[in-house]
């Protein structure tokens, strides 16, 4: 037997292990979401951040592509390259005459179009590493080729903010697992369906499970720490009940591309409309390792980008009414080697794109461009040139409203490229 003693010791425990305030395995059945508590809400002054990883290593030359290269991007790509524009749907779509977004991005290309689009190349992350575990880590943590650091940049911003947010949605992970770049001393919440939480015939569950916190602490009326916490999980899980109850249809047509990079967009687009405190949203997008068989205008590759592209232009269509008060930012560990290889893909490169869409933002293309002519190559990379850092620093400062950088990135100081307006 199990006592409320030890009980509550074990839980205690358990809340002290990680920065992620997980909910005790013996209390609570794997489906059900963790929890985050802050202090007393204070009145957020910037931007809801969503943040989209692409993890795999996105091939960023057949994504936007540099038609305007000739033979320096065509003849080192004679099965996988991107025609350029002519107008039809099956070349590039044209985005300033020198680059173009692949045609399965059309899209994104219409959201390019309203000026609210910035799309940023020769980007990423200074660590040479090719390693997806080493390169993702780095970027999450915001540390390139610092193994040492144990917080994500996402976590150290939420430290560092002159604000508090007692909200259990201050920052969340779509999925099952809270992403490397919110890990720290600030809590978040993992959650991979608002509808599961409630639904699949699981409201017996979750009443034992209500029952059991309820035995072990007074949630009615919270004296101590533990006790406040439990009252937390009470709220939160009548806020996912309702949402999930209440259902969602997403705003002017939007439609959602069924994939779980589509229902986690829309997921976190009811979140916002929902006011439940949401600063921060991290959301994957998978499968962008090409090493073969990557395909051209048609094939694997395009079949994500269709993915993405349908994904985002949703998101920016439902949320079109508070889009002034969102940014949405793209990164993914490397790009893709310039020169295809045998297998009719890419193996691991350095330089790759970012895409950053919201109200705040100044349109257009922004690449300090290195040239794909051999002697402008990283050992047969694309070189970077805009460190994704300045990327996210310039976000974060003007529009999430975060002047700390050198406690989110620490050493390093960025260079803003004025790709969005301040607040």
């Amino acid at each position: 037997m199990i006592t409320k003693t030890a009980s509550r010791r074990e839980f205690t425990k358990t809340l002290g292990m990680a920065g992620v305030v997980g909910l005790s395995s013996t209390l609570f059945p794997r489906w059900m979401p963790r929890m985050a508590f802050r202090p007393k809400r204070q009145t957020t002054p910037g931007d809801v951040l969503v943040v989209i990883f692409q993890r795999g290593g996105m091939d960023g030359l057949n994504v936007v592509v540099p038609f305007g290269e000739g033979a320096n991007y065509y003849d080192r790509r004679p099965t996988i390259a991107i025609p350029e524009p002519d107008g039809s749907d099956q070349t590039a779509l044209d985005l300033d005459g020198f680059f173009g977004l692949h045609p399965a991005l059309k899209p994104l290309h219409d959201v390019y179009q309203t000026g609210q689009l910035a799309v940023v190349h020769a980007a990423g992350s200074p660590d040479p590493s090719r390693s997806h575990f080493d390169a993702m880590e780095f970027m999450e943590r915001g540390t390139p080729g610092e193994k040492t650091t144990m917080s994500g940049w996402v976590n150290r911003h939420l430290q560092s903010s002159a604000w508090l947010n007692d909200s259990p949605f201050r920052a969340i992970g779509m999925g099952t697992m809270v992403p490397s770049s919110l890990r720290g001393s600030v809590s978040a919440l993992a959650l991979q369906s608002i509808a599961d939480f409630h639904l699949s015939g699981r409201d017996d569950q979750l009443a034992v499970v209500q029952r059991t916190l309820a035995g072990l602490y007074s949630v009615a009326a919270p004296s101590d720490a533990l006790g406040i916490q439990a009252a937390e999980v009470f709220a939160s899980s009548d806020v996912l009940v309702r949402l999930g109850q209440a259902g969602y249809i997403p705003q002017y047509d939007a439609a959602y591309p069924d994939s779980d990079f589509g229902r986690g967009l829309q997921q976190i687009a009811q979140l916002i409309k929902s006011n439940v405190g949401l600063e921060v949203a991290c959301v994957d997008s998978g499968g962008w390792d090409t090493h073969e068989d990557e395909g051209g205008v048609d094939g694997y590759l395009a079949g994500n980008l269709s993915d993405l592209g349908q994904g985002l232009a949703a998101f920016y269509t439902d949320l079109q009414d508070y889009m002034a008060n969102v940014t949405v930012v793209t990164m993914s560990e490397f790009g893709r080697r310039v020169d295809e290889n045998a297998s009719g893909g890419t193996d691991h490169g350095h330089g790759n794109c970012m895409f950053v869409m919201g109200g705040g933002v100044n349109g257009g293309v922004y690449a300090d461009w290195p040239g794909l002519q051999d002697e402008a190559l990283d050992d047969g990379d694309v070189s970077i040139t805009t460190d994704y850092r300045d990327v996210l620093s310039e976000i974060l400062m003007k529009r999430v409203m975060n002047p700390a950088i050198d406690q989110i990135f620490p050493n390093y100081t960025p260079n803003a490229r004025g790709i969005v307006v301040a607040r």
